[in-house]
C-alpha cells in the first residue's frame, strides 16, 4: 500500500506515454500538422480494410521461368554448336523433364560437342555468406546417342529466389510512378511478393500495371514467308510464330535484335499526323548505336516491337534511325499509353507472375467498417463500464478507470510500434474491455475473502492483489501462447488481430497489478474508510454449495453426445468455407438504386457459364455477396471471371465495394497452416501448465479446450456460418478464454489441496468452483457483452468472427466447471484423505518404540 517514489513515477510516466502516442491518431491533419515535433508524431497505420485500397500476393510463375530459360538454352546451344564450331545438330525440347535433347548430324563430332555446351553451366549464389553456389545444369546423354541439357531442381530454386528479389524492385519503380503513398511491399517466402497500396481503389489497373512482366524486345521479321504459311509448311529455323495486337499473327525471328533494357526513357505522347496515342522511347547510348546499325541495315524490311510475346506493331523502316529514338503505336487509349510508358520507365519483370490472392476494400466499405467498429466498440465499452459499477460501486469505477488506460496504452502501443490496425484488431480491443476487468474481479474477489478470513482492510487489500497475480499471470500467459501462435501463422487481418490481443494481455496485467493498486491505495489512503465495502451488488449470493460433482457423469455424458453430434454433423455436412479455404473469388456490391434484387444479379451472372456462382444478402438490403468458384486453367483464367462479373453487376446498376480472391494453392496453405497453428498452441499450453502444475493439470485442460474446439466446429456445422481464416483466429482465441477460466479454477484446487488434507478430492473440486462461481459468472458476462456489442453492430464482415467468439465464452465457461475440472477425477490425482495412512514406528534408544 506504500508506493516508491520510482514505482509512482512509473506507472505516471507509462500512462503519460501511451496517452501522448495514441494522441495524434485522434488529431485532424491540420492540427497533426502543428504539432510541436518534439512530441510523438506517428500515427496508427488503419489496414486496407478499414481505409481502402488494393492486396495482392503474387508469384512467380516457374513454368514459364523455366520455359523461358531452356528457350535460351536452346539458342545458345545452337549458336554453340552450329556457329562457333560447327557442329550441325537438332535440338528439342523435353518441358516434362525441364531438358533440352540435342542430335547431333555428324555423331563423331560428340566429344567436341559435349565440351562445347558443358561451357554453358552456370553457378547461382543468392547469398553474399555462400562458400560456393548451385550448379544450374546437369549434362547427360540418352541411350540412344543424343545429349541432354537439364535444368536442376536447385538451380531453378534459387534463380526464382533471385528473380523475387528483383521483382520486388520493379514493382517499386512502377508503383511509385503511380504517386501512391506508403505501399507496402515485400518478400513472402521464396516465391511471391506482397504487395498493399492503401488508398488505390482501381485494382484493375493497379494488378495490370504491377503483374505485365513488359519485357520489350525487337526483332526482324522473317521475310518471304507469312505466320499462316508457316504454320502449314512448318516454321523455318531460327524463327517462331507471335500473337499480333491487331488480332493476328507474325513470323519472327527467335534471335533478340534489340532488348528493352538500353530503354532510358519512355512518355506517352500524341501523333498529330495520324491523331492516335504513341508512346516515345529513347535508348541509351549504346542502345542507340545498336538501333542506327539495325535500322541502316536493314531498310525496306520489317521491324518487329514486342512486348511480353506479343507484336505490337511491325512497320517497315524507310530509312536508318540514328538518333535514339522511336516511337510505338497501336491500338492505345491515352490512359493505356500512359500505363505502357510507366512500364517501361520501371523496366520489365525478371520473370512473369501471378496472382494468387487478391483483396480490394472500396474506401465507402473502410469508412463503413471503422464506424461498425467504433460504434461497436463504444456500445461493448459503456455497456461493461456500467456493469462493473453496479457489480463492484465504487471499486467498479476503479476498475473502469484502469480499463480506459488499459485501452489507452494498447492505442498508444499501436501507434508506436507502427502496427497496423483492422477489423479484427479492434475487435481484440473490444475483446480486451470485456475481459481486461477479469483480473480486477479476480483481485475484488480475493481482497472479499481475506476480509471474510479476519484480515484488516489494509491486509486483505495487499493479500488480495499479491494472491490473485499469480492466477492472473497464469490464465493470461496461455491466452498470450494463442496469440503467439495466430501472429507466426496468421495473415492480414488475423495477425492484426493478434498484435492487439498480445498487447491487450500485456497492458491488462500492467493495468490490474499497478494501476488499480496505485488507484484503491491512493484512495484507502486518502478516506481511511471506517468499512471497506467492495461488492455493490451481489450477483451470485456468498457461501453457495452446488454440488456440481454430483452431475459430473451427466455433464461428461452431455458433452460426449454433443461432441460425437457435432464431429458427426461436420462429417455428413461440412462447413461452409469461406474462400479462404476453398479458393475462388467474392465480390461485394451495392445498388445504386434502393434495395438489391439478388435474383436479377443471378439471373445475369448464370449467363456467363463461370460454374458454381451464389449469390446472397450480405447486412443491409442494399448490398449484396457474391461467391464464384475457382475456374478451370491458370490464375489468369480466375481473374478473367472477376472482370467479366464485375462489368455485368455494374450494368445491372451496381457498384463494387470489394473483392477478394485466393488461388487454389494459398487456400490449401491455409488450411494447413491454420491446423499447424492450433496444435502448436495447444502443444504450447500443455507444456506451460505442466510445469506450472502437474500432467494431471495439463492434460485435463487440452481435454477441456479440445471439448470447445469440436463445439464450436459443430457450431459452424449445424448454423452454417461461414468458416474462414478468421474463424482459426476465434477457436484460437477461445481456446486462450477457456484456458484463462480453466486456469483460475485449478490454481483454486491446487491452493485447497493444500489447505483441506482431509477432504476428498471430489469435494475440494465442488469448493474451489463454488468459491471461483462469482469471478467466473462476473467474466463471462463482461466478455459476453462486449461481444454481443460486435456481433449486432459490427458488421457483417466479422459477424462469424463474433457469434463464434459469442458461443466460445458459453462454451468455455461450461467445460472450465464440467470438463476440466472432474476429470481431475478419472486421471488419478490425490489429496492426503486418498492417500492410506502410514504408520512409521521409531525406536529409541533404549529400545522402547516411539
Amino acid at each position: 500500500m506504500k508506493f516508491s517514489p520510482i514505482r509512482t513515477a512509473i506507472i505516471v510516466l507509462v500512462t503519460l506515454l501511451g496517452v501522448l502516442f495514441a494522441v495524434p491518431s485522434f488529431l485532424p491533419k491540420a492540427v497533426l500538422d502543428a504539432w510541436p515535433s518534439w512530441l510523438p508524431q506517428q500515427t496508427i497505420v488503419l489496414g486496407l480494410d478499414l481505409q481502402g485500397g488494393s492486396h495482392l500476393l503474387l508469384e512467380v510463375n516457374r513454368d514459364s521461368i523455366v520455359t523461358e530459360r531452356l528457350g535460351d538454352l536452346r539458342r545458345d546451344a545452337r549458336s554453340i554448336l552450329a556457329n562457333d564450331n560447327g557442329i550441325g545438330n537438332i535440338i528439342t525440347t523435353d518441358a516434362a523433364t525441364n531438358s533440352l535433347d540435342i542430335e547431333l548430324t555428324d555423331p563423331t563430332q560428340k566429344d567436341t560437342a559435349k565440351t562445347a555446351i558443358e561451357g554453358l553451366q552456370n553457378t547461382i549464389s543468392n547469398s553474399l555468406f555462400a562458400s560456393s553456389g548451385v550448379d544450374e545444369l546437369a549434362f547427360g546423354e540418352t541411350s540412344d546417342g543424343k545429349l541432354t541439357i537439364s535444368l536442376t531442381e536447385a538451380g531453378i530454386s534459387e534463380r526464382m529466389s533471385s528473380l523475387v528479389a528483383q521483382s520486388i524492385e520493379v514493382i517499386r519503380k512502377r508503383i511509385d510512378e503511380l504517386g501512391t503513398t506508403e505501399p507496402l511491399i515485400q518478400r513472402q517466402g521464396t516465391n511471391r511478393v506482397l504487395v498493399q497500396v492503401p488508398g488505390f481503389g482501381d485494382s484493375v489497373r493497379l494488378k495490370d500495371i504491377i503483374s505485365r512482366t513488359a519485357r520489350l524486345t525487337f526483332h526482324m521479321v522473317y521475310p518471304g514467308m507469312t505466320a499462316a504459311q508457316a504454320e502449314t509448311q512448318g516454321v523455318p529455323s531460327g524463327a517462331e510464330i507471335l500473337d499480333s495486337n491487331d488480332g493476328g499473327k507474325e513470323l519472327v525471328y527467335e534471335d533478340v535484335a534489340l532488348g528493352g533494357e538500353s530503354l532510358v526513357d519512355a512518355q506517352p505522347s500524341f501523333d498529330s499526323q495520324r491523331g492516335i496515342p504513341v508512346v516515345s522511347f529513347r535508348f541509351d547510348t549504346r542502345g542507340a548505336i545498336a538501333f542506327g546499325e539495325i535500322t541502316s541495315a536493314n531498310v525496306g524490311k520489317r521491324f518487329a516491337i514486342v512486348l511480353d510475346n506479343q507484336v505490337i506493331t511491325a512497320p517497315v523502316i524507310q530509312q536508318a534511325i540514328t538518333g535514339g529514338t522511336g516511337q510505338i503505336s497501336g491500338n492505345f487509349t491515352t490512359a493505356s499509353a500512359n500505363d505502357l510508358a510507366v512500364l517501361l520507365r520501371a523496366g520489365a519483370l525478371p520473370a512473369s507472375l501471378d496472382i494468387v490472392e487478391e483483396r480490394t476494400v472500396s474506401a465507402g466499405l473502410g469508412a463503413d467498417s471503422i464506424r461498425a467498429g467504433v460504434l461497436a466498440g463504444i456500445i461493448g465499452a459503456i455497456a461493461v463500464v456500467t456493469f462493473m459499477v453496479i457489480a463492484y460501486g465504487l471499486f467498479g469505477v476503479f476498475a473502469d478507470l484502469a480499463v480506459i488506460v488499459n485501452v489507452g496504452l494498447i492505442l498508444g502501443a499501436l501507434s508506436m510500434l507502427g502496427a497496423t490496425l483492422t477489423l479484427p484488431g479492434i475487435a481484440g480491443i473490444v475483446l480486451t474491455i470485456g475481459m481486461a476487468v477479469d483480473a480486477n474481479v479476480l483481485i475484488y474477489e480475493r481482497i472479499r475473502e481475506e476480509l471474510a478470513a479476519g484480515r484488516s482492510k489494509i491486509s486483505a487489500i495487499e493479500s488480495g492483489f499479491q494472491r490473485a497475480m499469480g492466477t492472473i499471470l497464469d490464465a493470461n500467459i496461455t491466452t498470450l501462447i494463442a496469440a503467439v501462435v495466430l501472429f507466426y501463422l496468421g495473415s492480414g487481418p488475423v495477425q492484426g488481430f493478434a498484435v492487439t490481443l498480445a498487447l491487450g494481455i500485456v497492458t491488462t496485467l500492467f493495468t490490474a497489478y499497478m494501476v488499480t493498486l496505485f488507484i484503491v491505495g491512493r484512495w484507502y489512503n486518502w478516506r481511511r474508510p471506517k468499512t471497506l465495502t467492495i461488492q455493490f451488488v451481489r450477483l451470485i449470493p456468498d457461501g453457495t454449495k452446488i454440488p456440481f460433482m454430483a452431475i459430473r457423469r451427466y455433464a461428461i455424458a452431455f458433452s460426449i453426445v454433443t461432441s460425437i453430434l457435432s464431429l458427426g454433423w461436420f462429417g455428413y455436412h461440412g462447413l461452409n468455407l469461406g474462400i479462404d479455404f476453398r479458393g475462388g473469388s467474392s465480390i461485394e456490391i451495392q445498388s445504386n438504386e434502393g434495395p438489391a434484387d439478388p435474383g436479377v444479379i443471378r439471373e445475369a451472372l448464370s449467363q456467363l457459364n463461370l460454374g458454381d456462382v451464389q449469390v446472397q444478402g450480405f447486412g443491409e438490403e442494399d448490398r449484396l455477396l457474391v461467391r464464384v468458384q475457382t475456374q478451370d486453367g491458370d490464375n489468369s483464367a480466375q481473374q478473367e471471371a472477376v472482370k467479366r462479373i464485375e462489368s455485368t453487376v455494374v450494368e445491372k446498376g451496381y457498384s463494387l465495394r470489394g473483392t477478394e480472391t485466393v488461388g487454389p494453392t494459398v487456400s490449401s496453405e491455409l488450411a494447413i497452416s491454420g491446423a499447424i497453428g492450433l496444435a502448436v498452441a495447444m502443444f504450447g499450453v500443455l507444456i506451460y501448465l505442466w510445469f506450472r502444475f502437474e500432467w494431471q493439470f495439463a492434460v485435463g485442460a487440452i481435454i477441456a479446450t479440445g471439448h470447445d474446439v469440436v463445439l464450436t466446429i459443430g457450431l459452424f456445422a449445424f448454423s452454417g456460418l461461414e468458416f474462414n481464416s478468421s474463424s482459426i483466429a476465434a477457436i484460437l482465441t477461445i481456446l486462450g478464454y477457456s484456458l484463462n477460466d480453466t486456469v483460475v479454477i485449478y490454481d483454486r484446487i491446487r491452493e485447497y489441496r493444500t489447505k483441506y488434507k482431509k477432504i476428498d478430492l471430489a469435494e475440494i473440486i465442488d469448493i474451489a468452483i463454488n468459491s471461483t462461481l462469482p469471478r467466473t459468472i462476473l467474466t463471462a458476462t463482461t466478455t459476453f457483452i462486449a461481444l454481443m456489442a460486435l456481433v449486432v453492430f459490427g458488421g457483417e464482415v466479422i459477424r462469424s468472427f463474433t457469434i463464434s467468439m459469442a458461443w466460445g465464452v458459453f462454451v468455455g465457461t461450461y467445460s472450465s466447471i464440467f470438463i476440466a475440472a472432474p476429470i481431475l477425477i478419472y486421471l488419478g490425482i490425490t489429496t492426503r484423505a486418498d492417500q492410506p495412512e502410514v504408520k512409521v514406528e521409531d525406536k529409541r534408544a533404549d529400545g522402547a518404540s516411539v
